[in-house]
């Protein structure tokens, strides 16, 4: 399979990684980044007697020159809707990272276009293909707990400084932090529990990642070596950024709460934090139903099953490893098995632009502390 990816960027290639892994005769065969040098530097050495990718500046010139079997999307979050739409005209199979917009009119241009490709699409949602998911799934399937009637999810993030720090803090990139995080926990919340989401409302506070220090300025120029969150020379030196957390220009809200109801009458109750750290990390979710509760945890890989009217507790402790809880790899072998014809592509587009969606309109109730009605189609 020869594969082309716009936007060579740190998380793609972790995918292209567990992708060659999974199926080594998929190959990157061109690239169209607009830091080649940066590429370069960074990709592994081509096996014996394979060329190395051909390399582009302008997604559109890779597309129209290559020939192509797939096509992956990893740029910053505001490209990744139209260089998406990019690949559905060609009707080319596309793995597209997470978000799928930023902004309700690239949602909207998406969403038209999901309507009429032919493309197959794997959106960047490893979560929901984790062990831990999948296990919650098939006790949910199975009625053991009863129709799931409320959900209380809860992402406290012990390495939330990434968010400040780095691109991640120019909140015209990312579309605010319920686009960066919350969208993976909407979707395998969705994915666990189904039904049609039908309106949201939600706060977002800024805290504690705020200040008056001068804007622009990195922890290598700050005076005061022993900030908690000063980046150390050791990781600047590692590629990571280091602008400061307290500056004027620092972005992004550092707490979050929605509540997402639901055409039932059940709802989901969300909250994500960025200021937690070591032991207080915690990501996962509570499934109640009248037959009993389940609740799993990512970082600890436990998931247990509470019954309600006998006395048992139901404990599964998992052993799996990898990036996003193993989802990455499950991710990549989805992708590669729609390639060859053999299953169906995991997260779909559809499951993309949904989570999108919720998360747009909880930014927007937040800004605007009214409900906001989720208008689509989303059965």
């Amino acid at each position: 399979m020869r594969l082309g990816v716009i936007g060579y960027g740190y998380r793609i290639s972790l995918m292209v990684k567990e992708i060659r892994t999974y199926d080594p005769g998929c190959r990157v065969t061109a690239i169209a980044d607009i830091q080649p040098e940066r590429v370069r530097s960074r990709l592994e050495p081509p096996e014996a007697g394979a060329a190395a990718p051909r390399f582009y500046e302008q997604a559109d010139a890779m597309l129209e020159k290559e020939e192509l079997d797939a096509v992956l999307v990893g740029t910053r979050c505001s490209l990744h809707a139209e260089m998406a739409l990019k690949v559905l005209r060609r009707g080319l199979p596309l793995f597209l990272e997470k978000p799928v917009a930023t902004n309700l009119a690239d949602w909207n241009r998406l969403k038209e276009a999901a309507g009429r490709t032919a493309s197959p699409v794997t959106v960047s949602f490893p979560l929901r293909m984790s062990n831990i998911v999948q296990l919650a799934k098939e006790i949910v399937d199975s009625g053991k707990i009863g129709t799931v009637e409320h959900v209380q999810a809860i992402n406290n993030v012990p390495y939330g400084g990434v968010y400040y720090h780095d691109w991640y803090r120019d909140e015209r990139e990312t579309g605010g932090l319920f686009l960066q995080k919350a969208t993976h926990d909407f979707d395998y919340i969705h994915y666990l529990i189904g039904g049609r989401p039908v309106r949201v409302c939600a706060v977002t506070s800024k805290q504690v990642f705020k200040g008056d220090k001068p804007a622009g300025l990195r922890c290598a120029q700050c005076s005061e070596p022993d900030c908690p969150e000063r980046v150390e020379a050791a990781d600047r030196s590692a590629g990571m950024n280091d602008y400061c957390c307290f500056a004027l220009d620092t972005g992004n809200e550092d707490s979050g709460s929605a509540i997402v109801q639901y055409a039932s009458g059940m709802h989901v109750s969300y909250t994500q934090n960025f200021y937690a750290r070591r032991g207080a990390g915690r990501r996962g979710a509570r499934l109640l139903g009248y037959k009993g509760t389940l609740e799993f945890d990512f970082y600890t890989q436990t998931l247990r099953v509470y019954m309600h009217y006998t006395p048992r507790v139901e404990t599964y402790e998992l052993t799996g490893k990898g990036r996003h809880f193993g989802g990455d790899a499950a991710l990549a072998r989805a992708f590669v098995d729609m390639l060859h014809g053999r299953g169906q592509p995991g997260p779909t587009l559809r499951d993309g632009l949904l989570s999108a969606l919720i998360c747009l309109k909880a930014r927007e109730a937040a800004g605007t502390h009214v409900y906001q009605v989720l208008e689509w189609d989303t059965g």
